[in-house]
């Protein structure tokens, strides 16, 4: 499977993917553009299907992962619980213009 580059490094871009999933599982919402919006949800999908199974490996995956303990709660006790009935689809993406500085796509990532 192969991952999008995003013009980073590859620490670097682990980390910004990292950074922005626990973003978007603290606060549920975050903009950015549309090309790291697409690997962040692909790693946000992952890690809710990985709570929805709910054991304490599971846990310690997501623990491996998602960088704040708090998030990790959430998700696994708020956040899989939602969508518990749902078969995945968890987030969406809004188009809102393009950035001013460099026309990038920008988009509102965004669980459902």
């Amino acid at each position: 499977m192969a991952f999008p580059k995003l013009g980073l490094p590859t620490d670097h871009r682990r980390a910004l993917v990292r950074n922005m999933v626990t973003s978007l599982l603290r606060e549920e919402r975050v903009q950015t553009t549309a090309a790291r919006a697409r690997s962040v949800s692909r790693v946000t999908e992952k890690m809710i299907t990985l709570a929805k199974r709910g054991d304490l490996h599971a846990r310690r995956q997501a623990m491996q992962f998602i960088y704040d303990e708090d998030v990790v709660k959430k998700l696994f006790d708020v956040l899989a619980t939602k969508y518990a009935d749902r078969q995945g689809g968890y987030t969406r993406t809004i188009k809102v213009g393009q950035r001013r500085g460099d026309a990038a796509e920008m988009v509102i990532l965004e669980l459902v």
